[in-house]
Order: structure tokens, then C-alpha cells, then sequence
């Protein structure tokens, strides 16, 4: 099996912190933790150089997708040389707590986040999260024929008139979100209306160009690849805008980057420690300003002022860990788009 090989990216980071490392840390691995990354990777290099400037505690971090990262450590099971993981979306780690390899977290790192952005069974907490946005060109696509809901994308009006890509963990979260909120007839019938309706895209920035280009008017994503796409040089997008979904409409999902320690952790006080970091104030606030903006899941930790207030776009409820990953794969595959 091609992920047992890991295929995960090994964009390694170690940081020694030499002026920090002390006798109590003498052994070569007795202070250092293996971090597998889907989230962010240049948030999560700020966050392990930031921990082992702080404590001296060395950090291995081995990026991957979403996808490989969940096959990889599933694969692995106990035998995993992992301590924590992190992921992009919330269904990647719903997968790991099912395959029962998550410990329980300190309930001082729960108590940092957000309620609405932790699964109540504490195996695992949101450390990000993003709102999903339909990004469009107001020429192509006047204000008043926005849709209202997502749900309105599958009608024959959008036919050809926006893209996704389907193959992305972030457009399976918001499938993920849907087939939670309004079932699986309703998420069946959306994703027919995706495949008649929006031609794929390879990645959210080809959606982005796809709009900026004018070959499409609009393009379904998490907002957080907007705004990123605006402060760079030359803007994919060109002169598109953000729409939101409100109300508690299945577009207005907010979704949770996450995080856990895995019971296979040979160094599991570390692990709770950096995730104790990751979730706290300084860890937090690292998420404004940059090339981050994505929503702190810390309370009382403002969002970078770019972003609409949350409490603005009235999201709908789910749980973290409801996703179920492989019902969405198997919906999308009878659907034609995977």
C-alpha cells in the first residue's frame, strides 16, 4: 500500500534551540515529539520554532494531505512513531478517534477552545477554523443573483457558472457538514446538481484563476484561500468578491482544523504540552495578520479584523467528530466526482 511506504511530504522541521537545551534534556529523543501536519505547514513551523524556543522541546513536523495523513497513521496504528497529528479539516480527524487512536486531552488544553470547536467526547480540539465563502466575479454574477443557499448551486441556473474542487479535503468537509445538517437525500441530490453544474477544479487557487479568467463567475471554498489569494502579488481572483452563506444555511459551516495525541505517543506529556500551546493565547494569535487568517478556536482570542465576525454569518451546530469521511467518499464516487 502506497501511504504504508509514507508518502507523507517530509518537510522536516527540527528546531534545537541550542541556547535552551539544558542537561535535563540529555538524552537525543527524551525531549522531542513527532508532529504529523496537514494543517497549515508555514503556521505550524511558526508554532513548533515558537514551542522549542519556550521549552526546549524539539519538533519533527511531517507534512502530508489530509487523505494520506489519516491512511498513514490508520496504517500504522500503535506502531506509529507520531506523537500529535493535525489536520486541515475535522472529518480527517473524526476518522483517527474511530479507528480508537486518540488519548484523551488534558482538560486544561479543552478548557482554552471554544466549545462549538471541540468534540464533546475530548479525544481531540479544533485549532483553527475557516468559513466557506462562494467567491465570485460581481460582473459575471450581479449581487442579486447570488445564491441565497448552498444548496441553491445545484439548480440548472448555475449550470457551467462555477467550480470547486471535489477532490479536496476542504470541499469533502462542507459535503461532510451538509450530509450532518440535512441528511443523506438532500447531499445526495446537491452533489448530482455539483456534477451537472460545476466543472472541477485541480485545487482552490485554479478555482480562484478559473473566476479571475472569466471562465467561471464563481468558485465554492473556504474564505481563509480568498483572503490569502488577496495579499498575494498578482491575485488569482482578480476582482472577486466573497459571498457568505448565512442563517444557519449548510454554506454557512464554519470548519475546524484539528488536533490530538495519539495513544501510540512515546512522549505524551510533551505532545499534551505543545497542543496546551498550540490552543492557548500565544499559539492563538499567531493566526491574524500573516498569511494565516483562519479563525482562533481560543476564547477571548480575537480574529484578525479581515475576516467577518463569526456571530455575523450564524452558522450551523456540528459536532466535530459527526463528519463521517467515508460516507461522504462513497456519496461523491456514486455521484460521478470522484
Amino acid at each position: 500500500m502506497a501511504t504504508a511506504r509514507w508518502k507523507l511530504v517530509l518537510g522536516v522541521v527540527v528546531v534545537t534551540a541550542a541556547a535552551m537545551v539544558t542537561a535535563c534534556s540529555a538524552s537525543s529523543d527524551e525531549h522531542e515529539i513527532v508532529v504529523y501536519n496537514s494543517h497549515d505547514q508555514r503556521l505550524t513551523r511558526q508554532w513548533a520554532d515558537i514551542f522549542t524556543e519556550q521549552t526546549g522541546i524539539r519538533v519533527t513536523v511531517r507534512n502530508a494531505t489530509d487523505t494520506e495523513l489519516t491512511d498513514q497513521v490508520v496504517a500504522e496504528g500503535d506502531r506509529s512513531p507520531a506523537d500529535v497529528v493535525l489536520t486541515q479539516n475535522a472529518p480527517a480527524m473524526a476518522k483517527i478517534e474511530r479507528a480508537g487512536l486518540l488519548a484523551d486531552l488534558d482538560p486544561a488544553t479543552l478548557a482554552q477552545v471554544t466549545a462549538d470547536f471541540r468534540p464533546a467526547s475530548g479525544r481531540w480540539t479544533g485549532i483553527a477554523a475557516r468559513a466557506t465563502a462562494f467567491a465570485y466575479d460581481p460582473v459575471r454574477i450581479p449581487p442579486a443573483e447570488l445564491p441565497a443557499s448552498l444548496l441553491d448551486l445545484q439548480q440548472p441556473r448555475w449550470h457551467d457558472r462555477w467550480t470547486a474542487d471535489p477532490h479536496g479535503a476542504d470541499f469533502q468537509a462542507i459535503v461532510a457538514a451538509l450530509l450532518v445538517l440535512d441528511g443523506e437525500d438532500a447531499t445526495r441530490a446537491w452533489l448530482h446538481g455539483v456534477h451537472d453544474n460545476a466543472p472541477a477544479a485541480p485545487n482552490a487557487v485554479a478555482a480562484l484563476k478559473s473566476v479571475g479568467t472569466g471562465r467561471t463567475g464563481g468558485a465554492l471554498l473556504f474564505a481563509t484561500d480568498w483572503y490569502r489569494d488577496r495579499i498575494a502579488p498578482e491575485p488569482a481572483g482578480g476582482p472577486s468578491l466573497p459571498h457568505y452563506f448565512r442563517g444557519r444555511d449548510p454554506g454557512a459551516y464554519i470548519s475546524p482544523a484539528g488536533a490530538g495525541v495519539l495513544t501510540a505517543s512515546r512522549h505524551a506529556d510533551d505532545a499534551q504540552r505543545f497542543l496546551r500551546f498550540v490552543t492557548g493565547a500565544a499559539g492563538q494569535h499567531l493566526l491574524s495578520g500573516g498569511a494565516a487568517l483562519e479563525y482562533p478556536v481560543a476564547t477571548g482570542v480575537p480574529a484578525d479584523p479581515a475576516l467577518p465576525p463569526l456571530d455575523s454569518l450564524d452558522p450551523p451546530r456540528v459536532d466535530p467528530s459527526a463528519p463521517d469521511p467515508d460516507k461522504v467518499v462513497a456519496l461523491m464516487r456514486a455521484a460521478g466526482l470522484l
